[in-house]
């Protein structure tokens, strides 16, 4: 299995069909495929060679998604850099990797500089820009006029194809290294789950490129020869224009980005009756914000996909067709079923599979998991136990084989004895028709140990008080897990690069002078 297989099949099989489109950019599958043995041989000439590290730091565009290819084409290994973090965070991406070419885009230029000035391993400066070339880089457009394309090193199978980065929000971040194989095996799960419509397809990439719930839907809708649509980053105006002008099918979009569109009222106006699919995953997705999507978009239809890096990323998929908000076939508080090519299971305390409806933690393998951390064997070793990504996830399966999440293990909150978990609260105080986001957490409590405590955005001009609020999910939820204390947020909740939550950073402030993050 190697990755560049299905740029070339496509432009064999379809050629002059329309490939990529980025703002006045288009270009057919033959003219990408002879862009990206190209870039390849810009690369060689370079100096990357067999082996060595290729790291991207861009928004989102039609040359980086030709970097996806370009950089296997040669021979080398991608590593995409998280657009949000530091200058200091990805400079440790880069030494940690020891990658030697960095890509930048203008949004990044400012920033690669000061990597040049700093790191001791980054060699060349790719600019992949449409300014002028900064100085001291080397421009692609160029480079690629006079370049020779070259013919594909063909790695594949177990050999090492990209460096993900993950976490940053404790401690160092991690390196998952994933093989041709293991992307190749999820992307088939993502094809064949996520009810692409063939070449007739037309993808937007809409989310964070670098991310892999992006990186996945790149794959998967390029094995089914879909056209690829790109917006730098996402704003709710540019996507339902974007989606209108070019008969946008199929996007994904996180749980936050959903939430703006849905706060924005572009909705009211906008022509988004091509949009067939979105996708959503990468974070927990309140019930009430899912529900009024499905409402103000009812002739798009919802899948979700549940995963992480380490599995690159495919675990489960939910299909539309249990996205009811009643009767039978609803699952819409399920995360999906596994993967074609996954195998999942729910495990206790001591390592034996859970029997249907208990809680454990979720573990999955598969052609999927990851080869390890890149140098850190240790973490690799605790997290791969006999074939088995240990998720870090708590949640249970049911009889029809759906899993169903109840949170992160670290995230549960233990109250009078009680487990609670922050997701099922979340779920509950998000159908309160006056709130917009909500973040629960544990908090100290003399008389508890742990108190539930919920942090609210709420609706532009609603009001909620915190007994109103109480009351409200009394009427949904068992008593020991509602919130006994409220807290209404005006600024927005700190999310990561790939639009999750950081929750460590908002139970910090009543966790200060403990000397443990739980009672």
């Amino acid at each position: 299995m190697q990755l560049t297989q299905m740029i070339k099949r496509n432009a064999q099989v379809q050629g002059e069909k329309i490939a990529t489109i980025c703002g006045d950019r288009q270009q057919s599958w033959n003219q990408l495929r002879s862009r990206i043995a190209k870039i390849a041989g810009l690369l060689q000439a370079n100096g990357v060679k067999k082996g060595d590290r290729v790291a991207v730091l861009s928004l989102n565009s039609d040359r980086y998604y030709e970097y996806f290819f370009a950089v296997p084409w040669a021979g080398a290994v991608m590593v995409p850099l998280n657009i949000r973090w530091s200058v200091k965070e990805n400079l440790y991406s880069l030494e940690d990797s020891g990658a030697t070419t960095l890509v930048v885009d203008d949004t990044f230029a400012q920033a690669a500089a000061a990597i040049m000035q700093q790191s001791e391993v980054v060699k060349n400066v790719i600019y992949v820009g449409d300014k002028a070339t900064p100085p001291g880089m080397i421009c692609s457009e160029r480079g690629l006029a006079q370049a020779e394309g070259i013919d594909d090193l063909c790695n594949g199978g177990s050999e090492l194809a990209g460096i993900y980065y993950t976490g940053g929000t404790t401690g160092f971040p991690k390196g998952v290294m994933l093989s041709h194989s293991n992307l190749w095996t999820s992307s088939i799960s993502a094809a064949l789950g996520l009810e692409y419509e063939g070449e007739h397809t037309r993808y937007l990439h809409a989310a964070p490129m670098f991310h892999a719930a992006d990186i996945a839907a790149s794959y998967s809708s390029t094995i089914i020869g879909a056209t690829q649509v790109f917006i730098p980053s996402f704003a709710c105006q540019s996507l339902v224009e974007v989606i209108a002008e070019h008969q946008v099918t199929h996007t994904l979009l996180v749980p936050t980005m959903i939430n703006m569109l849905l706060g924005s009222g572009v909705l009211t106006d906008a022509d988004i009756s091509s949009l067939q699919r979105i996708i959503y995953g990468a974070s927990p997705m309140p019930e009430g914000t899912l529900r009024q999507a499905m409402e103000q978009m009812s002739h798009v239809k919802f899948i979700q996909a549940y995963g992480q890096t380490e599995l690159a990323p495919i675990a489960t998929i939910l299909p539309s067709e249990f996205h009811q908000l009643s009767g039978p076939k609803s699952k819409i508080r399920s995360a999906g079923r596994a993967g074609y090519c996954v195998e999942v299971e729910v495990m206790d305390p001591v390592g034996n599979a859970c029997p249907v409806g208990q809680v454990g933690e979720v573990r999955v393998r598969g052609g999927n998991a990851m080869m390890g951390y890149w140098n850190k064997p240790e973490e690799s070793a605790s997290v791969m136990v006999n074939g088995w990504i240990h998720t870090g996830d708590a949640g249970y399966l049911d009889e029809d084989g759906f899993l169903f999440l109840v949170d992160r293990v670290k995230d549960m909150i233990v109250s009078g004895g009680e487990n609670v978990y922050s997701a099922e609260v979340e779920s509950a105080v998000s159908q309160h028709e006056a709130v917009s986001e909500v973040v629960v957490i544990g908090i100290p409590s003399d008389t508890w140990g742990e108190q539930v405590h919920a942090i609210v955005r709420l609706q532009e001009g609603k009001s909620l008080t915190q007994e109103q609020l109480i009351a409200h999910c009394h009427e949904l939820i068992a008593g020991y897990k509602c919130p006994r204390s409220v807290e209404v947020r005006h600024e927005p909740f700190p999310i990561t690069g790939a639009g999750k939550l950081r929750k460590a950073d908002l139970r910090a402030p009543y966790w200060e002078g403990h000397s443990r993050r739980v009672n």
